[in-house]
């Protein structure tokens, strides 16, 4: 028998498509508009709701059974935040140049309802290693879209990957540029993120009729 069961192994695909939380759910918008105009914002902040929601539910499940009732919220809200703090201290550490762009939007990891709603709806009924497996998945189904919208966000709005030049030099009309290909600026937009979003959704549901509501 593998490590994961059949059951074990939906807690880390499903997320990623057919219950996607940001096109499906529809959760963790606002840091879907807010920090993907740069790729390496959003493989950051969707590596640090990794950290946070995997072992958040890990220790929420370990301790669910000694959590009174009229106070969860409560200690779901300190065990996050907790978890925010270690991850904005080592980012300060470790890229702080980075940390200043995520800036405050790191602390709104505190807030996002992805992470809330994981710990209600399965870590506080469900034992440590599933839960740790459905704190992964639901991060990587969020981080997927993240990284898709700030691929094309600063692909097509910059001409750039990850702060490398890969359509061309704009000053000096080099690669693309020298056909004249210019950057469309909307893209660094944050409305632009959410039509990318939609495009998503769009996608999503055209591939799946199943997804489409009624």
């Amino acid at each position: 028998m593998g490590l994961l069961s059949k059951k074990d192994t939906k807690l880390i695909t499903d997320p990623l498509a057919d219950n996607n939380p940001i096109t499906i759910q529809v959760l963790g918008i606002c840091s879907a508009l807010a920090i993907t105009a740069q790729l390496k914002a959003s493989i950051v902040m969707a590596v640090s709701v990794m950290a946070v929601l995997g072992i958040g539910n890990v220790v929420i499940s370990l301790m669910r059974n000694i959590i009174p009732s009229k106070i969860r919220i409560i200690v779901q809200l300190v065990v996050v935040a907790a978890l925010v703090i270690i991850v904005d201290q080592v980012l300060k550490a470790y890229s702080y140049e980075l940390s200043k762009t995520l800036s405050v939007f790191v602390g709104l990891i505190i807030t996002n309802c992805i992470i809330m709603g994981r710990f209600e709806a399965f870590a506080l009924a469900n034992g440590p290693w599933r839960s740790f497996l459905d704190g992964i998945g639901n991060a990587a189904g969020y981080g997927l879209i993240l990284i898709i919208v700030g691929f094309f966000r600063e692909l097509l709005g910059s001409g750039t990957l990850l702060g490398f030049k890969v359509l061309g030099d704009p000053i000096e009309k080099t690669g693309l540029y020298a056909i004249g290909y210019e950057n469309n600026g909307f893209m660094l937009l944050s409305p632009m993120a959410l039509i990318v979003v939609g495009i998503i959704i769009w996608v999503q549901r055209s591939r799946n009729n199943a997804l489409i509501e009624d």
